[in-house]
């Protein structure tokens, strides 16, 4: 009897986030343009996106930092497969005790490590080194989220739990940044995401129907359908900055 898969595991997804290949390609070549000589990603999860700004700047080494085990130990699979084992190394704990300075800073939705989005950028700033670059990813407001969408989201969900996009961004010119580029995904971004985060419990279930953890697992998979598609679908936008600090 095969047990039920982790749900939101993301075996499928190349990203833990809205992200396209090519964007991120673009994005790492970006980074790595100006030669970096380390790279910290704070929040990394499996760490793709580092690993592809170290595949592209051949002379820097890198850490990631998640607090979820079973991310950091794909990220390090990953990494050995590709022949960056030697450049980067993944750590399984808190961000404030194992974030050091680096030349580039990747903080991708997850601020959260550090507090809330004012702190997190903060943190962030304090992290790059004089003439670095972080590449900060945040959500933000489509439009104000009516009330009835706001009830179809997570639990609790208000909409001072985000900014305008705008907004969002005199946040981190606030924290001592310039924004350097300023860009959001697209449908198909959050589409791919948000079905790859689905797609192993959804295929499990067509042949386990009458298993007994079926139920849950299906439950929980409407739910996070639901709260896509009635929720924030077209609502709910994300950005990725790529953010230069004020020379102090």
């Amino acid at each position: 009897m095969s047990d039920a898969p982790a749900h939101g595991a993301g075996t499928r997804l190349d990203f833990n986030g809205p992200l396209s290949a090519h964007r991120a390609d673009r994005l790492a070549a970006d980074l790595a343009a100006r030669r970096p000589a380390t790279v910290v990603d704070v929040g990394c999860g499996w760490g793709e996106l580092l690993l592809r700004v170290l595949a592209a700047a051949p002379e820097a080494r890198g850490v990631g930092i998640d607090s979820h085990g079973p991310y950091v130990v794909r990220g390090r699979a990953n990494a050995a497969a590709r022949g960056l084992g030697d450049r980067v190394s993944f750590v399984d704990g808190p961000a404030a005790a194992h974030a050091d300075p680096a030349d580039v800073v990747l903080n991708i939705g997850a601020y959260h490590a550090f507090g809330d989005l004012d702190a997190g950028l903060r943190a962030v700033r304090g992290l790059v080194n004089p003439g670095g670059r972080v590449l900060f990813g945040a959500e933000f407001w489509e439009h104000p989220p009516p009330a009835e969408r706001l009830a179809r989201m997570w639990p609790g969900a208000t909409a001072d739990d985000c900014d305008d996009l705008a907004g969002l961004v005199d946040r981190a010119i606030a924290a001592g940044f310039r924004p350097l580029r300023i860009e959001t995904v697209t449908a198909d971004e959050w589409a791919e995401f948000e079905s790859g985060l689905a797609a192993d419990g959804e295929e499990w279930l067509l042949t386990h129907a009458d298993h007994p953890e079926a139920a849950d697992l299906r439950s929980r998979l409407d739910n996070q359908r639901n709260t896509w598609l009635r929720g924030h679908r077209g609502v709910l936008g994300f950005a990725y900055l790529t953010l230069g600090p004020l020379l102090l």
